[in-house]
């Protein structure tokens, strides 16, 4: 008895591969069209920011004075620079308000994101009041609070002298003229709350479930479950503060001028000085070029040191 094959399975059907000059023609079709995409803000940022950065690094090699041309001097500029008392005098004040006003405010977001984290009636109208005096503009803002610490009328006096409280000259006095700055920096710390909002947001409520049976209180939750989890947003608020903090300018030039005794004279303020009024633009270019390299500095040890604090949910777990 003849056994009865099976039936050979038909062919697969094959997908024609396109050939090797196919490839290579659409290849060439999506980078053109992603080259295009971008060519706008690469024409942008070559005329808008490389070209002024090297202007700027040939210019701080030079002597000029914008109504002269420019004339070789080598690290001229960079040697009177660190033989300038108002160099080291702006620099302080500058690191004065990054040390205290970088943590103070990141620490205010950070309350106010938890406070407004809480689902209560009224919230979303509370978050934005919070967040509007970020995007007021700096100018109008600077003039609010220069009459807000004045001495002889101001709001913030008549607080404190309401309740039997001293009342600093504020502005006048060099003592108490940078952390009145520092005091309303805290006044727009709206746009780190949001980032640090949307970090509490994002913690998974499992992870607050496995901690409360683990019989963790608010405060272990918090350290052991929130903080860690919010570390790569606070990471984020840090450097984008940091460098903002060193580039402060506005609210110097617009309420104080530097003064009173140089006190707020930070050093984006000198800068602007040496090269829009006494028209020092290689002085200027030199003095950016430092600051450029200080910013960079701090910002590759902070990176450099983050691995040992900031954590991802992934880290948690194992």
């Amino acid at each position: 008895m003849r056994a009865e094959g099976r039936a050979a399975p038909a062919p697969a059907t094959l997908i024609p591969q396109p050939s090797t000059r196919r490839r290579r023609r659409l290849l060439w079709s999506e980078y053109r069209d992603a080259y295009l995409f971008l060519l706008p803000w690469m024409i942008g940022f070559v005329v808008w920011q490389a070209g002024p950065m090297v202007a700027s690094l040939y210019f701080s090699l030079t002597r000029y004075e914008i109504v002269t041309a420019p004339e070789w001097a080598g690290l001229e500029q960079y040697a009177r620079l660190f033989q300038d008392d108002r160099f080291y005098l702006a620099l302080y004040n500058s690191a004065f308000y990054v040390l205290i006003g970088v943590p103070t405010h990141l620490l205010l977001a950070l309350g106010a994101a938890m406070l407004l984290n809480v689902q209560v009636k009224g919230t979303s109208f509370y978050r934005t009041l919070y967040y509007l005096p970020s995007i007021i503009p700096i100018v109008a803002n600077s003039l609010l609070w220069a009459w807000m610490f004045s001495s002889q009328y101001g709001l913030v006096n008549q607080i404190l002298g309401s309740i039997g409280l001293p009342q600093p000259q504020w502005l006048q006095d060099p003592t108490w003229a940078k952390p009145a700055l520092i005091v309303m920096s805290w006044w727009t710390i709206g746009g780190q709350m949001v980032i640090l909002l949307a970090g509490l947001q994002g913690v998974p409520d499992h992870l607050y479930e496995a901690a409360a049976i683990d019989g963790a209180g608010a405060w272990h939750r918090f350290w052991a479950v929130t903080l860690p989890l919010l570390t790569p947003s606070l990471f984020f608020n840090l450097i984008v503060a940091l460098i903002g903090a060193f580039q402060v300018f506005t609210q110097a030039y617009v309420m104080t001028k530097g003064g009173p005794q140089f006190s707020t004279l930070f050093y984006i303020l000198y800068l602007y000085q040496n090269a829009f009024e006494d028209f020092k633009m290689g002085y200027a270019s030199a003095l950016a070029w430092v600051l450029f390299v200080i910013i960079l500095a701090i910002t590759l040890v902070q990176f450099k040191v983050a691995n040992r604090w900031v954590f991802y949910e992934g880290e948690l777990r194992r």
